[in-house]
């Protein structure tokens, strides 16, 4: 029985922790019979015996990750980086970390620096930037930073951290980018009072913006009476940080505001400071003063009187005019009447077209123009890549456009009032105008160096590569410079996405304005019946048959430009001859929207083209709707669809699909006979189902090349609108 007893107690007994050796490699962390545990990812045991595992090199564990957990690391940078500015705001997006250390609570954080113009002088970027959502702590992989100064280089780190970051002796991984602010319009003006007040005036002082952003040209003043503000106001101008408001009623209550304005615009108004003007005093007079008040009116009706009688006709009046330093406005019933504004003048009103060109141009010696490559070829001569040394002594990237050997003096004249237009513009969004060199032998036209070229190849280049935020801000920029071309009385004639030219800053201006005139050499111009060539493509219709150019012509072509840009840089109308595309234009035909093109976009080209130009939008009506959809993306995510619309009878430009019986006859006409498997697993057996597809559709098949999407659905649109026009519709529906 002793053997017996012996096995009762020993099955009745269990090992303490480590009272059981674990292996190197293995823990067991708690009193029982259990098994030895290998240690978990990244992790080792130091002895035998482990009641924990300890991490690797560069691995740890978060404060509440338990002891059974894997070991992790920080994440590696956040990758592809992009910003796109707008004035003095910048949008940022990246993505994930290719790297995220085995952990999933990647969060980033933005650090910003504000970096003078000399090399090396960065400080933080201050209190009064503002990052939009916030700027630590983000989950989402974009933010928006605004309230930047212009003019201004920053740098901006993003910074990937996870729960194990701060266990870490290695400094963060970060993505960094490098942008330089637009010119910005002032901040508000914060504080206005009152310096003395009359029965008909109020005196009136103010700060300048604390950010002017720019050289302020002038104050405006607001002002109403109380509780009218709808039925009348009026502003006055003023150089000074202070103005007189005459012409006021005695005993009433007014409302003032005032605003800045530079070069860049008007800023925001003031906040609202109500004054009350003076009562009207009573004056006693005694009787001696009346008597004599009552014979001077006596005297002066009859020396009226004698002057009517003598003359026999009515006199005329002058009104004089007071010289000062503020003008008024008035605003009677939304009726305004404006003081003299600044209007471009055309240098070819010049008898001689080389004054114009030195009256608005600057003379820049040739010596201080340094030649380094050829990178084009233009209407006149070559254009150049160079260096200009500027009086600083610091060198600036610029292009050079060069007038050939052998020029007649009518090619310089044209040559030169290029220049002499350019000139005159002062936009972040139109190309800027560095002088010209007309004393030398090698005529010269220097303007800013945009490194990106023209927009169209740009967008080619570039294929599917932006978000539809950042295209719609390209747009908003190409808007913004037309509406302040618009604002002069100046109109473009030739604006197209190749006439665009971008920066490293993805800042798109508008260019090339010695071709609103000449076109001879443009290869997408075609001749008109009332002469000279005229770009066919993105020209309104009005201008094409009567020659009627205006800003709203420049409005129907800046619709053809938002296409471009949806588009990618696609050729509008594709190959369809220059006289096809007349004929459909006038027939009603308007380009469809482009693949993933949202609605609310395609809609703002639709009212580009509207046939009466009294009825397409003005330039600074499109400027506000691009303005609401960026602060508004939730607008752009439903996609256009494809719309109906009339077609030319002859589509000379194109196959015929109306011979094609089945889908792969179709595919094999448009040259995508590769994909007939995936039509038919997709379950597309007819014609009339294809032509229902849309981008999705396309999509959910498998073609995952986005040139291959973008043919397949532009063709799908071409076989519906052959189909609607020849009535052949209904037998494929």
């Amino acid at each position: 029985m002793g053997w017996a007893r012996a096995l009762l107690w020993a099955a009745l007994c269990t090992c303490a922790a480590s009272t059981e050796a674990c292996k190197l490699g293995f823990y067991k962390s708690a009193p029982g019979d259990q098994l030895c545990t290998q240690c978990p990812a990244h992790s080792h045991s130091e002895v035998r015996a482990a009641q924990v595992c300890h991490c690797d090199a560069s691995y740890y564990r978060a404060a509440l990750d338990s002891p059974s957990a894997s070991c992790t690391r920080p994440p590696s940078a956040p990758v592809s980086l992009v910003s796109g500015v707008n004035g003095t705001a910048v949008a940022l997006e990246w993505s994930s970390p290719l790297d995220k250390g085995g952990r999933s609570d990647i969060l980033y954080d933005v650090i910003c620096r504000r970096c003078a113009w000399d090399v090396g002088q960065c400080e933080a970027c201050g209190a009064a930037v503002r990052f939009i959502p916030q700027q630590m702590g983000l989950w989402q992989t974009s933010i928006t930073v605004t309230n930047l100064l212009a003019h201004m280089n920053y740098t901006f780190w993003i910074e990937a951290i996870s729960g194990v970051s701060d266990l870490s002796l290695e400094p963060r991984r970060s993505a960094t980018v490098n942008i330089t602010t637009n010119q910005a319009a002032p901040s508000q003006v914060m504080l206005i009072r009152q310096k003395s007040t009359g029965q008909n005036s109020v005196t009136l002082l103010w700060h300048e913006p604390d950010q002017p952003n720019g050289i302020i040209l002038e104050y405006e003043v607001k002002y109403f009476e109380k509780n009218k503000e709808m039925q009348s106001y009026s502003t006055l101008k003023s150089k000074a940080t202070s103005a007189t408001v005459s012409g006021l009623k005695p005993s009433t209550c007014y409302l003032f505001q005032v605003r800045a304005r530079t070069s860049a615009g008007c800023g925001r108004f003031s906040q609202i400071l109500e004054v009350e003007t003076e009562t009207v005093r009573t004056l006693r007079y005694d009787t001696i003063t009346i008597v004599w008040i009552c014979l001077a009116l006596i005297t002066g009706l009859v020396i009226l009187l004698l002057v009517l009688i003598c003359r026999k006709r009515r006199c005329g009046y002058s009104k004089a005019f007071q010289e000062s330093d503020e003008e008024k406005r008035h605003y009677e019933n939304g009726q305004v009447m404006f003081p003299e504004s600044k209007f471009y003048v055309d240098p070819h009103t010049y008898e001689d077209p080389c004054q114009a060109v030195h009256e608005f141009a600057r003379e820049i010696e040739a010596s201080r123009i340094k030649i380094e490559k050829v990178i084009g070829s233009g209407e006149f001569g070559e254009v150049c890549y160079g260096r200009l040394k500027l009086p600083s002594k610091r060198e600036i990237p610029v292009a050079i456009k060069t007038l050939k050997a052998g020029y007649t003096e009518k090619q310089r004249r044209d040559f030169l009032s290029e220049a002499s237009i350019m000139a005159q513009f002062d936009h972040p969004n139109v190309i800027r105008l560095e002088g010209v060199v007309t004393r030398s032998r090698l005529v010269m036209i220097v303007t800013e160096y945009m490194e990106n070229g023209s927009l169209d190849s740009f967008l080619r280049k570039h294929d599917g590569q932006f978000t539809i935020i950042q295209l719609v801000a390209i747009l908003r920029g190409i808007g913004s410079g037309m509406r302040y071309l618009a604002d002069l009385g100046y109109v473009h004639r030739d604006l197209a996405a190749r006439n665009i030219l971008v920066n490293s800053n993805l800042v798109c201006k508008v260019s090339d304005f010695g071709l609103s005139r000449v076109l001879e050499d443009d290869p997408e111009a075609a001749y008109t019946t009332s002469g000279g060539k005229i770009p066919i493509r993105w020209t309104a219709p009005e201008a094409i048959t009567f020659r009627k150019f205006s800003s709203a012509s420049d409005v129907w072509s800046f619709g053809v430009v938002m296409w471009e840009v949806l588009a990618y840089g696609e050729r509008p109308y594709w190959n369809m001859t220059n006289q096809d595309v007349i004929n459909s234009v006038e027939e009603g035909y308007r380009l469809p929207a482009p693949m993933g093109c949202p609605g609310a976009l395609h809609q703002l080209m639709l009212d580009c083209w509207q046939r009466d130009r009294n009825e397409r939008p003005r330039f600074s009506q499109i400027v506000s709707i691009l303005d609401k959809l960026i602060r508004s993306p939730e607008n752009l995510k439903v996609t256009a669809t494809i719309h109906r619309f009339t077609y030319p009878s002859r589509d000379r430009g194109f196959f015929s699909f109306t011979s094609c019986a089945t889908v792969n006859d179709w595919l094999e006409s448009i040259k995508m006979s590769r994909y007939q498997e995936h039509f038919a697993l997709g379950g597309y057996f007819s014609l009339g189902m294809v032509m229902r597809m849309n981008a999705e559709d396309i999509q959910r098949l498998g073609i995952s090349l986005v040139g291959h999407q973008q043919k397949i659905l532009k063709n799908i649109q071409l076989m519906r609108a052959q189909l609607l026009h020849t009535g052949s519709l209904r037998m494929y529906v």
